[in-house]
């Protein structure tokens, strides 16, 4: 039988076998060939700090804050493989086909078609990976209603924030700021095109944002990192009435953060961004599936970039060993990619 890459409890990895199951109808099988983990999310489940504020209730829209503890799951976001099997109903694929799914790190999946993306053979698969980081990125872009001329400064260059660097340019934003204190994603972001790199380590990154702008203050401010000196970071640097694009999945924020300084002086709109919530702030024009059909038409024309993204490259059955190293060597692992 084969074997899934499993999470079975906070900081504990595994593997576990698996069942193939046989082909409803309108499924197809794929056969896996490279993959990639999805970070902020998977790591607010692998560190558990997710399950301490306990079952959302979807009626009244908020955490009941009783702490259970999260189920088994498998890691892994996005997984890109060929078409090994089609049930008959199939129409919209053929065996051989090369597609882009949501899927957890294992060899095979059982989807229904309306689940997959046709890739072209020269689509990379790095960039076709970065699809949900392009997502999550492009909303934030359009929830902080980024305009041309803008100043936009990006804190946290993760995935989806060296999107949203990219993102911030092709709308015409300058200029762009990545702040990051891990020196490998600063030199990627560089590589993007941004005009401006900080490391908030060595400077006060929200007085270096007002230089850069001749005292004004960024007019969005994207904080994609999760810290609570990021957020105060961000205030600080923000322009008088300019917006706060806090998109981040951070666990509690301790004390310290302070809403009585230059928050309270300069009036910013502070905006929670997450592409998967509907409806969308644009609603009945935009919703997901608008978002992801725009950022994979990008990634795949070239427009936007996955390829300096995802790093390292590991081999499926190094996964025990290699995961845990996003959290140890967090300026090596910025996208965890998978070669099966």
């Amino acid at each position: 039988m084969p074997k899934e890459f499993v999470c079975s409890e906070p900081g504990k990895l595994n593997w576990r076998e698996y069942a193939e199951p046989d082909l409803a109808e309108g499924q197809v099988r794929i056969r896996c060939h490279h993959g990639a983990a999805k970070h902020g999310t998977e790591l607010a489940i692998y560190k558990g700090y997710a399950a301490r504020r306990g079952r959302f209730d979807p009626g009244l829209q908020v955490f009941d804050n009783q702490s259970v503890p999260p189920g088994p799951f498998v890691p892994g976001n996005m997984q890109v493989g060929e078409v090994v099997e089609a049930d008959s109903a199939v129409t919209g694929l053929a065996v051989g086909d090369r597609v882009l799914i949501h899927g957890g790190f294992r060899p095979t999946h059982v989807v229904h078609e309306r689940q997959c993306r046709r890739l072209e053979p020269g689509d990379h698969w790095k960039s076709a990976v970065c699809l949900d980081p392009a997502d999550f990125a492009m909303a934030a872009v359009r929830d902080g209603n980024v305009r041309v001329g803008d100043a936009v400064a990006v804190f946290g260059l993760g995935a989806i924030g060296l999107m949203a660097v990219q993102l911030a340019r092709l709308s015409g934003a300058r200029p762009v700021i990545g702040v990051d204190p891990l020196p490998t994603r600063r030199e990627v972001a560089r590589g993007l095109g941004v005009d401006m790199v900080l490391d908030p380590t060595a400077f006060d990154a929200g007085v270096e944002i007002k230089k850069a702008t001749a005292g004004r203050g960024a007019d969005v401010v994207i904080e994609y990192s999760g810290a609570a000196p990021a957020m105060q970071a961000a205030l600080r640097g923000v322009a008088f009435g300019g917006t706060v694009v806090a998109g981040a999945y951070p666990p509690p924020y301790g004390a310290g953060l302070d809403f009585g300084a230059e928050a309270h002086l300069n009036i910013p709109r502070i905006v929670f961004s997450r592409a998967c919530s509907e409806p969308n702030r644009d609603h009945p024009r935009w919703n997901e599936g608008r978002i992801l059909e725009v950022c994979l038409r990008m990634l795949r024309d070239g427009t936007l970039t996955g390829e300096p993204v995802v790093t390292p490259v590991v081999r499926f059955e190094d996964l025990p060993e290699a995961y845990p190293k996003i959290v140890s060597e967090p300026d090596t692992f910025i996208k965890l990619g998978v070669e099966y």
